[in-house]
């Protein structure tokens, strides 16, 4: 009862922080982005034993672009096509526990495309169709919480069968279906509390969020058990590391960020 608690406080001031920048202003909603992904970074370059000052310069050098919209149409169309082959790649060499791909070979690969990028196309969702609108993020971060809430209370209640033991004990087929279905249903309030899309786009986001989200669990959690070590970081106790927090939005916000601009194409 007590880790509960724990986490549900760490959670919640995660999210206020996250809320406040968000309906602020499209700044203070980028600074906190730059802020956690500086720490995200920061967690993920100790997992994979690298060191240095050039991924940090990356990361400011792509949020200085991003932050005064110096990226053209086809700069962002070519970092986010990368960015998903990167991704599919990293989600292949799930299925193979053994391969040591991830950390020798694609080590800055992932660090440019999965982590940078990651924070990137989160970061450029609410500018799709050219204005800020920040109850599109909010809906996406309420699919992911709900879905990471839900999966953890039914797989440790109900939880018998393991989705993928080697990678991850703790996760279970039927916390991914209770996180999947729990998603599902906050995506109908969600449209009825926005009217920002349709029940279709909303239920499709909810099924991206839950099944591309638990992916992006997945692939953290092959990156800790190949580093040997149990979280990330310490700064959210509870939870981890910031990068154990935001390990599925990042993966699953370039994914997001395609659907939403064929979406806004479309109509």
């Amino acid at each position: 009862m007590k880790e509960v608690v724990v986490r549900f406080l760490s959670g919640l001031l995660y999210v206020t922080i996250i809320l406040i920048s968000l309906f602020t202003s499209r700044e203070w909603y980028i600074s906190t982005l730059f802020i956690l992904a500086i720490i995200t970074l920061n967690e993920f370059l100790r997992l994979v034993n690298l060191k240095g000052i050039w991924a940090y310069i990356l990361l400011i050098i792509s949020f200085y672009f991003v932050s005064y919209k110096e990226f053209n149409e086809i700069v962002i169309l070519s970092l986010l096509a990368i960015t998903i082959l990167v991704n599919l790649v990293l989600f292949k060499d799930v299925l193979f526990f053994n391969k040591l791909s991830l950390f020798k070979k694609r080590r800055y690969f992932c660090i440019l495309f999965y982590i940078i990028t990651g924070f990137l196309f989160l970061s450029m969702i609410p500018f799709v169709g050219n204005i800020f609108e920040p109850k599109i993020v909010l809906g996406i971060f309420i699919l992911a919480w709900t879905n990471d809430t839900f999966a953890y209370l039914v797989g440790k209640n109900f939880g018998k069968r393991k989705l993928m033991e080697k990678i991850s004990p703790n996760k279970t087929v039927e916390g991914f279906i209770g996180g999947l279905l729990a998603s599902v249903i906050a995506s109908y309030f969600i449209f009825n509390y926005t009217y920002l899309h349709t029940k279709f786009i909303w239920l499709t986001l909810a099924l991206l969020v839950s099944v591309i989200g638990t992916s992006g669990d997945l692939i953290q959690s092959k990156f800790k058990r190949l580093a040997g070590v149990k979280d990330s970081g310490k700064i959210m106790p509870g939870h981890g590391g910031v990068y154990d927090r935001l390990d599925s939005i990042i993966y699953t916000s370039p994914f997001i960020y395609l659907f939403l601009i064929v979406i806004d194409y479309v109509s």
